[in-house]
């Protein structure tokens, strides 16, 4: 077990060190490394458990290794500084780590006292109320930031779809799953809570030490492969309630008072009798929509853009992009598309791009073709994310399409 320890922390150390080297992901990276040193310097106290350093040197008791109240709140912020790569730190931030700041504190200053003075702390202050007030505050601490966090990712889920044509290196799943693993320790924490105060069971089932060193291996490996994230502009604080009523159309972009003579030539047409490319839609109208109709005019507008000038075919297309095209405010081309077209604009991107595949593999000449290739022209840049989207939309798998296309040999 000290060995199996020891390689953990100076595992978690290295890839600490090469996150804070990393040229992508800048200020999520140093969280996330901030994370992993305190971790490892929590396995550190029970490789000094384990090992018998304690027993050999009562001179380590109370070293200063202990930052456990940070745990919550360097999650909180590598998730908040991953999502939104325009994150700047605030003073107000500080606030955050006040705990775990007393907490270094109070470790630095008995690093420095005799002996003497260390051991009456330890029986007439730690046992009895810090080491309890220390182990149930990162409890509470890490529950509480876990709780924040899984709230930040679920509306960047949400604000993902509404953003993104391509999300599948985007989506964050290894830190749901990261987050989860943590909600376990947090579990373990609270039996070793239970056992100590009721039972008065010191160390016996203490099992989150392992557990921490479980997270801070997989937090070494995933974490250096998370793609590159500067696109990501998610701020949670920064977003309008949901059940605001959208802006008009006039009033959101200014650019549409200049392009209104080009919108007059459009055919106003709904979405119903829209071109063959366009993506059936079925879905319901979101419930913003009965405040506030999509104009007609925008919702063609919209869809020229990604059909007639070909931007579905862009494989990393933005509603940024989107937006810069078309001269139209990001907000209302969300709302128009939600309101409009009844789906997200991930959805409806992908549907043009589904279509345009089933239109090619319809066609006479379909047979000169791989599949792929007809992906890749077609707006999809993996196989793995053409196959999901496909069978999402058509409830097949494309080569069980394709079978259905070429009919009975």
């Amino acid at each position: 077990m000290s060995v199996a320890l020891f390689a953990i922390i100076a595992q978690a150390l290295f890839a600490a060190g090469l996150l804070v080297a990393a040229p992508v992901n800048r200020v999520s990276n140093r969280f996330l490394a901030l994370l992993m040193g305190a971790i490892a310097l929590w396995v550190l106290d029970g490789f000094f458990r384990v090992s018998g350093l304690y027993g050999q040197n009562a001179g380590l008791y109370f070293s200063p290794i202990y930052y456990s109240l940070a745990f919550g709140p360097l999650l909180y912020f590598y998730v908040r500084s991953l999502v939104n790569s325009g994150f700047r730190w605030r003073a107000r931030y500080w606030g955050h780590f006040g705990p775990v700041l007393a907490q270094a504190g109070l470790y630095w200053w008995l690093r420095f006292q005799p002996y003497a003075v260390r051991n009456d702390f330890w029986e007439q202050v730690h046992r009895p109320v810090t080491y309890r007030l220390e182990f149930i505050g990162t409890w509470v601490s890490l529950m509480a930031y876990l709780w924040l966090s899984l709230r930040v990712l679920r509306g960047y889920g949400r604000w993902l779809e509404d953003n993104f044509s391509e999300v599948s290196r985007l989506r964050l799943r290894w830190l749901r799953w990261l987050l989860v693993l943590l909600a376990v320790v947090s579990g373990q924490w609270l039996v070793e809570l239970v056992l100590r105060e009721f039972f008065e069971v010191y160390y016996r089932y203490d099992y989150s030490t392992e557990l921490l060193g479980v997270v801070v291996f997989v937090i070494g490996i995933v974490g250096l492969r998370q793609a590159d994230m500067r696109a990501v502009h998610f701020a949670p604080e920064a977003e309008a309630p949901e059940a605001a009523p959208a802006p008009s159309a006039a009033a959101t972009s200014p650019a549409l008072d200049s392009a209104a003579p080009v919108v007059a030539d459009f055919v106003a047409a709904p979405a119903a009798s829209a071109p063959e490319l366009a993506p059936e839609t079925t879905a319901a109208m979101p419930p913003a929509a009965a405040a506030v109709s999509p104009d007609p005019l925008l919702m063609e507008r919209i869809r020229r853009a990604l059909v007639e000038d070909g931007l579905y075919q862009n494989p990393t297309l933005t509603l940024a992009e989107l937006s810069a095209h078309t001269g139209l405010a990001p907000r209302l081309i969300s709302f128009t598309v939600n309101a409009g077209f009844g789906r997200s604009f991930n959805d409806l991107v992908n549907g043009y791009r589904v279509a345009e595949v089933q239109r090619r593999l319809a066609a006479p000449d379909a047979r000169r073709f791989t599949l792929l290739g007809m992906a890749f022209e077609s707006g999809f840049n993996s196989k793995t994310t053409f196959n999901r989207i496909f069978k999402q939309v058509t409830g097949v798998a494309p080569r069980d399409y394709q079978v259905g296309q070429d009919g009975p040999e």
